[in-house]
């Protein structure tokens, strides 16, 4: 009986073969375009601009080799310097604005409050908008003539002052107030994901011992959202060095280049200076950029998950 089970089990299995190679193949034919796109679309136009940025290219691009030249042009450029120094800026304080008003909102929502659906749709929504449309909404809200600074003093607070937008000190931290509105409700959605895999146990021991609950999270809960805070770090990061949408929208780069940003940077040099040579080492400095910092990072993760299998 044993025998004549093992047997009809064995031509189970042949019979299933030829089905999951087909199965196989026609994943691999559905993989297909998106394996072309990124081959071609991605890595194809990272090598082309990689390519471009050691030419002497101007308005087309050309095969003359020029080394590092339009590198050590491009950080001779005192406009890319400043621009770099304002995405540093705009970057520390818009990732450390995010990363605690995210977990302050998700905290907030983990208390079980009500209505709790409609607040976390609330906090999301912005960042279902797009960048174009945050920049002129905050334009509006923090034009001198026509938002804040004119409400206030209609109200009759005629010495009050709000004109960041307008000021070559301040400006770049209206970016920060406008994308942080944007951003924080993502973040808040992957801290309270985060949250809500805590076990219950945590918190009945921590009740039972009489611990207060802004401790559990300070020094427990918080400590154990470090998956959490790594991708909510990696896409931040992504947005800061994409940053362009919302400049053009708010400031124009203006005033002067207290806004200026890289990727208005190289956009500019692409399309109105017609130097595609030199917009493409800044794309570069970018990519490498963004690989020296997100690598370390995503080799931690994957490292911590490896010992999470392995334990």
């Amino acid at each position: 009986m044993y025998a004549l089970k093992l047997d009809q089990a064995k031509r189970q299995a042949r019979a299933a073969r030829p089905m999951r190679r087909r199965l196989s193949l026609a994943a691999w034919i559905a993989l297909l375009p998106m394996a072309l796109t990124v081959v071609f679309a991605y890595l194809g136009t990272m090598l082309w601009t990689a390519r471009v940025s050691v030419s002497y290219s101007r308005s087309l691009p050309t095969n003359t080799f020029a080394g590092f030249t339009q590198y050590v042009r491009l950080f001779e450029t005192e406009r890319w310097i400043v621009s770099l120094q304002n995405l540093a800026i705009y970057g520390v304080c818009f990732v450390v604005a995010c990363l605690v008003i995210g977990l302050l909102l998700a905290i907030f929502i983990d208390q079980r409050v009500a209505a709790e659906g409609a607040l976390r749709t609330i906090f999301l929504y912005p960042y279902a908008m797009s960048f174009v449309a945050t920049g002129l909404v905050w334009q509006w809200i923090l034009n001198p003539e026509l938002g804040v600074q004119a409400v206030l003093r209609h109200m009759g607070f005629t010495h009050a002052h709000f004109d960041w937008i307008v000021s070559q000190q301040f400006v770049i931290y209206t970016l920060v107030i406008a994308t942080v509105w944007q951003a924080s409700g993502l973040v808040m959605a992957l801290m309270l994901s985060g949250l809500r895999s805590i076990d219950d146990e945590i918190w009945k021991a921590a009740r039972l011992d009489g611990i207060p609950r802004w401790r559990v999270y300070a020094s427990i809960v918080v400590p154990m959202l470090k998956t959490s805070m790594s991708t909510a770090f990696v896409l931040l990061f992504v947005m800061v060095v994409k940053l362009y949408d919302a400049v053009v929208a708010m400031t124009q780069g203006g005033p002067g280049t207290a806004s200026e940003v890289p990727g208005k940077f190289v956009m500019d040099y692409l399309f109105n200076r017609a130097n595609i040579g030199l917009a493409s080492a800044a794309s570069i400095v970018l990519l490498a950029t963004v690989l020296a910092i997100l690598a370390p990072v995503l080799y931690a993760k994957s490292r911590a998950a490896r010992k999470g299998e392995r334990a």
